[in-house]
């Protein structure tokens, strides 16, 4: 392994792939003081005012002269705000299509296709989250033992809906969460529990989706059943009503188009947008060519790189949809009096990131080089096949809630730093930058990107070992977080707008 990585020949910094000590020869410079693992180093002189380049793309300018050899990270590179000029369609490259690909799935009445079977206890406000979880909880493992087919009781309760417009983005994007959870395919029966005198009314979601009551569709409110503990009482006995109609799906043989994928990360380094990010990318090439369909999200994150990504729109509608998404983004933190770069946490400025423009080039790398076929609001269904956007924050617990809402039945989630992230009903799968990490945290980490650096791994063989694992996982085999049972936590609707 070289001491450098060069991502592209017109790029003026490099990244380490060790700790280089000062006077270390790199790229034909000295290093003029420590550079961390991950970092930059200046490989030309680039004056005050100048781009700094890397993946060919601005990632910020130099705030003083920075010499070759130098460090190059927060102390002399700041953020500007980006000025793209757009174009549609001008990147297309559609894959090859291939089919025969595919998993045990269970198929729904519907027409759709789960990964897991999962009864769920949807609540509409967080009156009712203590309802729900003990709910959930009555049904143990033990209790469950004769029912070998269903996954588990899963309640998924949140902080909001109430003390909000009953109007507008907030309401819509939780009513959208609501429904994409009642109607997920990876839940074989839902129970809705509500107060009664909420803001978000279980009622008008049922009348606006059109969502009727039946054996595996139940709704209740505490103040119509009379009190918390008959709420808790009358909730058991619907869910064991629905344990036996569940527990009679079986899984069978489905085509690899029936997939939906999220693509996620969280915790990211400087090696997320070389070994990881692209290594889902050409995984999700591979699901696009099957006919399924990946769902890139984190708007914020793709801030800087979304020009790319508009030269792969299949039309020019699909490009003004996702440069409207980042108006709406520029606009939504400057009155909350934020920065689009507030985004590069503590943690990713410690591996190496700088700039929210250095980690949107890297994150993008996640959604491969298919053509982009759609863009959506905040959890709503994904409709279209192949490569789409799913507008969303970039704090990965809000992201993947939006995502599953929209159909994903399987997450891929890329990390460097590390993560313990782990979803339901949609099982995540986790992929790892670097083998530091990855040997710090195997029992997390389900993927070793980090191979692709430390034993010459190439991008190809990387990629299409994250597409088998998906396949596995959306037949039944545990991610590593899934059976460490994580995911009961982690359900967390994207609250916009005034809490009143």
């Amino acid at each position: 392994m070289k001491d450098t990585i060069r991502l592209d020949a017109s790029d003026n910094v490099v990244t380490a792939t060790r700790a280089l000590e000062a006077g270390t020869l790199v790229e034909e410079v000295t290093t003029t003081s420590l550079i961390p693992t991950g970092h930059k180093v200046a490989t030309r002189p680039i004056r005050a005012g100048e781009q700094i380049r890397k993946y060919a793309q601005m990632i910020g300018i130099a705030s003083v002269d920075i010499a070759p050899g130098d460090h190059v990270h927060t102390q002399n590179c700041e953020f500007v705000p980006t000025d793209q000029s757009y174009e549609f369609g001008t990147d297309i490259r559609p894959v090859k299509p291939a089919s025969g690909d595919t998993f045990m799935g269970y198929r729904r009445a519907n027409g759709s296709v789960g990964t897991r079977n999962y009864i769920a206890i949807v609540t509409s406000v967080n009156c009712s989250a203590t309802a729900a979880r003990r709910i959930a909880d009555h049904f143990t493992p033990k209790r469950l033992a004769d029912y070998p087919h269903v996954d588990g009781v899963c309640a998924f309760v949140h902080g909001t809906g109430c003390g909000m417009a009953d109007s507008g983005d907030g309401f819509e994007a939780l009513q959208r969460v609501m429904w994409g959870y009642a109607r997920h395919s990876n839940h074989a029966g839902v129970l809705m529990v509500g107060l009664g005198c909420e803001m978000n009314q279980i009622d008008w979601l049922l009348e606006a989706y059109g969502l009727k009551q039946s054996e595996t569709f139940q709704v209740m409110n505490i103040q119509g059943v009379a009190g918390l503990q008959r709420t808790i009482e009358a909730g058991i006995a619907k869910v064991e009503a629905m344990l036996p109609i569940a527990n009679q799906a079986r899984r069978e043989e489905c085509p690899a188009s029936e997939l939906k994928v999220a693509l996620q990360c969280g915790g990211s380094d400087a090696w997320s947008g070389i070994t990881a990010n692209p290594a889902l990318g050409y995984a999700t090439d591979l699901l696009v060519a099957q006919r399924g369909t990946g769902v890139l999200a984190e708007t914020p994150e793709i801030y800087g790189a979304e020009h790319l990504l508009t030269r792969r729109a299949v039309d020019a509608a699909t490009g003004e949809r996702l440069i409207g998404l980042i108006e709406w983004w520029k606009d939504y933190t400057e009155r909350n009096k934020g920065s689009m770069d507030n985004n590069p946490s503590p943690g990713n400025k410690k591996g190496g990131l700088t700039t929210i423009l250095e980690k949107s080039l890297g994150a993008a790398a996640k959604g491969g080089t298919s053509p982009l076929t759609g863009v959506y609001k905040y959890a709503e269904p994904v409709t279209t096949k192949g490569f789409n956007f799913m507008d969303s924050p970039g704090y990965d617990p809000a992201s993947v809630t939006g995502q599953i809402a929209g159909g994903c039945q399987v997450v891929v989630f890329t990390t460097g730093r590390g993560s313990a992230f782990g979803s339901k009903p949609a099982p995540t799968i986790k992929v790892a930058t670097n083998s530091t990490m990855y040997a710090r945290m195997t029992e997390d980490m389900d993927v070793n990107a980090g191979t692709m650096l430390t034993e010459g791994v190439s991008l190809e063989e990387k990629g299409r070992e994250i597409y088998d694992l998906i396949l596995r996982v959306a037949s039944g085999e545990s991610s590593k977080s899934e059976a460490q049972g994580l995911g009961d936590y982690e359900f967390v609707p994207w609250q916009i707008g005034a809490v009143m």
